[in-house]
């Protein structure tokens, strides 16, 4: 019995050929990688680790290719740790698939290590339990993806550099307060960056809250002109890519940025327009019991993506006649306002995902 066992587990070790085909599979970490194949006869091949570096990802595909042909590979985490990774694999033809949620029965059973989380991401692909296509994170919507990054931390700091002046200024001198009362946004913010140091003999309050007034108005004044060079690259690089997409009604660059960041530089891994739909979170649930036969709102998804569909769908509301006119009848039949505006929502999702497909032609 002891020989059969140790022959056992000398096969489950050995190569499975080069001319087989292996799937591969990754638990991504900040400094380092765990890579597992697996033969499509469900044997686990090999585990080893690898840094998270250059010469890391060629040793990783080196080594998975001794075992045999490498054309599919599950990786955890590809919008973060595996991100570079991800890049590297796609570069090479080998299609990724994301891996996101693991396997609880398998932890159950078997704990958690590294090792074992990256075999269950290649027995994911294996046995179709993970079947979504990675972005590839290497075109321009990745760069949209930055440019909104920055963005949007640019505009969090510059309201709460805002409301920071204003309540200064609530417990600033009368005199002070009373001299830049009743000033618009940018005059007021002009005249706290340009106010006069207070004299030598000013009390220490007085002087720290003109200081902080300058400080603090410099700053909007330097983080206003960052979120308009960023809304300028947003544009120019939508304007590149999908033209046509600024050109909707509703649709500006921060909404056009979420929808093509949702969809990513490969939306052709989208197979029909109600994929896309379920990704930002528009597409209806089935909520049905007993003889009640209904939909519910989708919680999930992209929700950035949702909340710029549901913008353009409250501006088409104000402005569009037909989506007044539409929202009119799906009242009149009984919907209520949130159900149908779902519905609009589910119409421009389809509207856009059709700009989509030009590109990955």
């Amino acid at each position: 019995m002891t020989d059969l066992l140790k022959a056992a587990v000398h096969t489950r070790a050995v190569s499975s050929g080069s001319d087989s085909e292996v799937v591969l599979g990754i638990d991504t970490h900040k400094d380092v990688h765990v890579a597992a194949t697996v033969s499509t006869m469900g044997v686990l091949l090999g585990t080893r680790t690898f840094p998270a570096t250059a010469a890391g990802y060629e040793q990783l595909l080196t080594w998975a290719r001794t075992h045999g042909t490498v054309q599919r590979a599950g990786v955890e985490c590809t919008s973060s740790y595996g991100a570079a990774l991800t890049r590297h694999l796609h570069d090479h033809g080998i299609k990724v698939i994301e891996v996101n949620q693991p396997d609880r029965a398998t932890r159950r059973r078997r704990g958690k290590t590294d090792a074992i989380d990256a075999e269950a991401a290649a027995r994911a692909v294996l046995s179709g339990r993970a079947t979504i296509t990675a972005k590839t994170t290497n075109g321009a919507v990745e760069a949209l993806r930055l440019f909104k990054l920055a963005k949007d931390s640019a505009n969090k700091a510059r309201t709460q550099a805002i409301n920071q002046l204003k309540a200064v200024l609530v417990g600033a001198d009368p005199s002070l307060r009373e001299a830049l009362s009743g000033l618009g946004p940018k005059t007021l913010f002009r005249r706290c960056a340009e106010l006069p140091l207070p004299a030598a003999t000013a009390s220490i309050t007085a002087k720290a809250v003109v200081h902080t007034l300058r400080l603090l108005a410099q700053r909007i004044h330097q983080l206003t002109a960052e979120i308009r060079d960023l809304e300028r690259q947003l544009t120019e690089t939508i304007t590149a890519t999908t033209p046509e997409l600024l050109q909707r009604q509703g649709v500006g660059p921060d909404s056009a940025a979420a929808l093509l960041i949702a969809a990513g530089d490969n939306p052709e891994r989208m197979q029909h327009e109600a994929a896309y739909a379920a990704l930002c979170g528009t597409s209806p649930v089935e909520a049905s019991s007993g003889k009640t036969q209904r939909l519910r709102l989708n919680r999930g998804g992209d929700r950035q993506a949702n909340a710029a569909l549901y913008g353009i769908v409250i501006t088409r509301l104000r402005w569009d006649q037909r989506t007044r006119d539409y929202l009119d009848r799906r009242l009149a039949e009984g919907k209520t306002r949130r159900e149908a505006i779902r519905c609009l929502k589910r119409y421009v999702a389809r509207e856009i995902f059709t700009m989509l497909q030009p590109a990955a032609a």
